[in-house]
């Protein structure tokens, strides 16, 4: 996997890349997405990316609403 993460950064280098979107669907199926930063993309990759459940349709009450992406 390291391999593939470098082959990634390095096209973002590249490319100039500043902002990745990542995208999902809800349980319902509408698409959903929020943006990292490249500095971001190696976390984002080898373990995930939080936010706040709650703010899906779906996915979580309030009081259990952090998740990994």
């Amino acid at each position: 996997m390291q391999e593939s993460v470098e082959y990634v950064l390095s096209a973002c280098r590249e490319s100039d890349v500043k902002f990745i979107r990542l995208w999902f669907t809800d349980i319902l199926g509408s698409l959903k997405s929020f943006a990292i930063t490249v500095e971001e993309l190696p976390k984002a990759l080898e373990q995930g990316m939080g936010f706040d459940g709650s703010s899906i349709e779906g996915f979580a009450r309030i009081d259990e609403s952090d998740m990994l992406a």
